[in-house]
């Protein structure tokens, strides 16, 4: 391998969208920073079976405005 050019790997801390914290090894951040899920396994919809609508920007309400569309019922 080439030196100097790979990112470096080190430890982060995960915290999951219902509090629960593990540490794994990453190349995202720096040593020690933390990530913080706001979608897990245990809230996603492909592991969960549950569909929910996530509004990122408003574009679902958006949407559900200009097409007079309830997902709600």
């Amino acid at each position: 391998m080439k030196k100097d050019i790979h990112p470096k790997y080190h430890t982060v801390k995960v915290i999951m969208t219902d509090g629960e914290e593990y540490e794994t090894r990453s190349t995202w951040g720096k040593e020690g920073d933390v990530i913080r899920l706001e979608i897990d396994p245990k809230t996603h919809p492909a592991w969960t079976g549950v569909h929910r609508l996530v509004d990122s920007g408003g574009q679902l309400a958006k949407f559900n405005k200009r097409f007079n569309v309830n997902f709600d019922s």
